[in-house]
């Protein structure tokens, strides 16, 4: 191979023809680009011409799809907001025609997160009536009650009142329901042709907004090891006991739910109060809850406290709305979803 490349360099040398590559014998890299003035060309295979002999496909012992290699490798910064390390351009291929174009916030500055966009934020609606209880009438709603009461308490004994590590532990459940509820409404409206009225989006939005919740606690509280295993646990024996118990009955699922957003409602607000009280400390707002949720920039914990006890009684509604649509006989398609946080 060595002597073949020699001996075509040479010949274009001799009949005047330009070169100009590189040869690396040991590397087994070769490159060359002969080019003919006038010569006319007679055949052409994998990328060479015979008979004037033109070369302009570059040789190499390496596949052609992985010619291409960058020159310089370019250094990986971290984003001092959301602690990811990316280098200057994150495209890894531009064979698929798919790149994130350039976001920017109000202000002109780059937006900093992949994990929601900015059409995707608002301003919690902190009107919403937070003492709604949906007084038990029947058997369903009595059993569904009593159930949260009886979990209540292992999470009383187990957290007491540190609840940074009640709520982070708690939203890991929560979001749990709306992706058990989406997912098989979305499989029912497969299987029969027919739209879902908007709740498959709607259920699937709270399972979002529950997740956004947890990494904005992540951020607050630092989970320790007994505690990231306790979650394994419980969202393994309560997402498959949810998903049973919604295939059974839709209408006691979204009763639990509303009753446990209740709950939730009331533990934010010991939160709250403990804040005020000065037992627990009320630091800045992390940067994500800042953007999710447009706070001002120097909101502090109390404000995120607030937003997300705001989004727990949106769910409340929500699920003992569609519990209602279900005990008077009705599909949730029936009833327009309740979209939004607004």
């Amino acid at each position: 191979m060595n002597r073949f490349v020699v001996r075509s360099v040479m010949q274009g040398l001799i009949n005047g023809r330009s070169y100009s590559g590189s040869i690396i014998s040991n590397g087994h890299v070769y490159r060359a680009a002969i080019v003919g003035r006038d010569v006319q060309l007679s055949g052409q295979q994998n990328g060479m011409a015979f008979g004037g002999f033109e070369w302009r496909r570059m040789m190499s012992s390496a596949p052609a799809s992985t010619e291409k290699v960058p020159l310089e490798k370019e250094e990986k910064k971290e984003n001092p907001v959301t602690g990811e390390k990316n280098g200057p351009e994150m495209m890894v291929s531009s064979y698929w025609g798919i790149s994130r174009p350039k976001i920017t916030k109000e202000d002109g500055t780059d937006w900093p997160w992949n994990c929601f966009m900015p059409w995707e934020t608002y301003k919690a609606d902190l009107s919403i009536d937070l003492k709604k209880h949906h007084v038990p009438k029947n058997f369903v709603d009595k059993f569904a009650y009593r159930t949260v009461k009886i979990l209540r308490i292992p999470t009383d004994l187990f957290f007491q009142r540190r609840y940074g590590c009640r709520a982070m532990m708690l939203e890991t459940v929560a979001a749990v329901p709306g992706m058990v509820g989406g997912m098989l409404l979305h499989l029912r409206s497969l299987r029969k042709f027919q739209q879902s009225g908007g709740w498959i989006k709607a259920l699937l939005e709270e399972a979002e907004n529950e997740r956004m919740h947890l990494m904005t606690m992540v951020e607050l509280v630092k989970p320790k090891w007994y505690e990231r295993l306790l979650v394994l646990t419980v969202q393994g024996v309560f997402f498959n006991a949810f998903f049973v118990l919604y295939v059974l009955s839709p209408k006691l699922a979204h009763r639990i739910v509303g009753y446990l957003e209740e709950e939730a409602i009331h533990s934010y607000t010991e939160y709250l109060k403990d804040i005020e009280s000065g037992a627990i400390e009320n630091v800045p707002a992390p940067a994500i809850a800042i953007d999710y949720w447009r706070l001002p920039k120097d909101a502090t914990l109390k404000d995120v406290i607030t937003v997300i006890r705001a989004d727990e009684a949106h769910h409340r509604d929500v699920n003992h709305f569609a519990s209602d649509i279900h005990f008077q006989g009705k599909e949730l398609r029936e009833a327009p979803a309740p979209l939004g946080y607004h």
